[in-house]
């Protein structure tokens, strides 16, 4: 299992930092170099308030080893000709380092913030991908572009704007999934499947897999072709006082995947969809406070993953070990001490 980290490093859990707080961008560098330092495999960045492909820029060229991507960025809103370029140049910076997380965004998010025409998001990521790809082939081998789908058709480069070839042009494609059919369009043309933090092992076992097992059969490809990668949502720290306080902020990072729709089928099929009603009336009230108040132990402990910082990893590799190929995971480090205990803890994530 390759262990993965969203920086900033020194918070709780990279999946509940909070959506208020910025990413440092003048740190970034120093950052991802002290991930490389403790052990991490790669250096993961999320597109929230900063763009993601120039901070990977910073900590490419503060890096040498640990691997770098996006996790994930907005793939609708860029044309696939845009992306291509970012991921091209990032990939020269960092010598092969690079990996293309990209995600399609809800309709509300691409019609009213991009200002976009919305589409059924499954096959125009399938399309997405293809153009992509299409370009860096061009680039690559010097062969004409002429891709043609249903959303996009891309047929020209002139020299002054070809990048020409590079090193390490195979660049993988992971892409955010949660629904069936975006999943089953990650087993046939992605080189990975990144999974919600709520995503339980019922939920992977019964409806992930099934949907990138159909994918893959589209594209004869084996089931190994597609890595399963994953940000649990994890609450851990060095003892049972401390993790008190951890555990309420975790509660109330559920209540709210509880109370968002677009995760309604998570909760559904373990036959909470009463309880997803309840934190939906709540939110809508805006009654945030009392919304932890109706996520009891056995949906917590369901969802998410809870121990002390000598429990934590042990409980993460029983519960996805045999599920998921890359996890994303974080505890504070504050001085050299704390990294020699995330250190020993990303070993003990690493174990066969």
């Amino acid at each position: 299992m390759r262990v993965e980290t969203l920086l900033p490093l020194g918070k709780l859990d990279p999946g509940l930092r909070e959506p208020d707080t910025p990413l440092p961008i003048a740190e970034f560098g120093p950052l991802a170099a002290r991930a490389e330092a403790i052990g991490y495999d790669a250096v993961l960045v999320e597109e929230t308030k900063d763009d993601p492909y120039q901070l990977l820029a910073l900590g490419a060229a503060a890096t040498s080893t640990v691997g770098l991507g996006t996790s994930v960025a907005m793939a609708f809103p860029r044309s696939p000709t845009v992306t291509a370029m970012s991921a091209w140049s990032l990939q020269k910076l960092s010598g092969g380092r690079f990996v293309l997380g990209l995600g399609s965004q809800v309709r509300g998010h691409v019609r009213r913030r991009f200002g976009l025409d919305w589409h059924p998001p499954a096959p125009w990521m399938r399309d997405y991908i293809g153009a992509v790809r299409a370009v860096w082939r061009a680039w690559q081998t010097g062969e004409r572009l002429d891709f043609r789908s249903d959303h996009y058709s891309i047929d020209l480069i002139v020299p002054l704007f070809d990048p020409g070839p590079i090193e390490h042009p195979d660049i993988p494609i992971h892409l955010a999934a949660i629904g069936p059919n975006m999943c089953a369009v990650a087993g046939e043309v992605a080189d990975g499947v990144r999974l919600h933090p709520i995503c339980t092992e019922r939920f992977i076992d019964e409806r992930v897999r099934p949907a990138l097992d159909r994918g893959l059969a589209r594209t004869g490809r084996d089931r190994s072709a597609v890595e399963v990668c994953m940000k649990p949502l994890v609450g851990t720290a060095a003892d049972d006082e401390a993790l008190e306080a951890v555990t309420r902020t975790v509660r109330a990072r559920v209540a709210f995947y509880l109370s968002t729709p677009a995760y309604r089928r998570v909760f559904e099929l373990h036959d909470w969809g009463e309880l997803a009603e309840r934190a939906a009336v709540l939110s809508k009230a805006g009654r945030w406070d009392e919304l932890a108040e109706v996520v009891p132990d056995e949906v917590l402990h369901t969802v998410a993953t809870i121990g002390t910082n000598d429990e934590i990893a042990d409980r993460l590799r029983a519960r996805y070990g045999d599920r998921v190929d890359r996890i994303e995971f974080s505890i504070p480090v504050a001085d050299d001490a704390d990294a020699e205990v995330l250190g020993d803890l990303l070993d003990r994530l690493r174990v066969p």
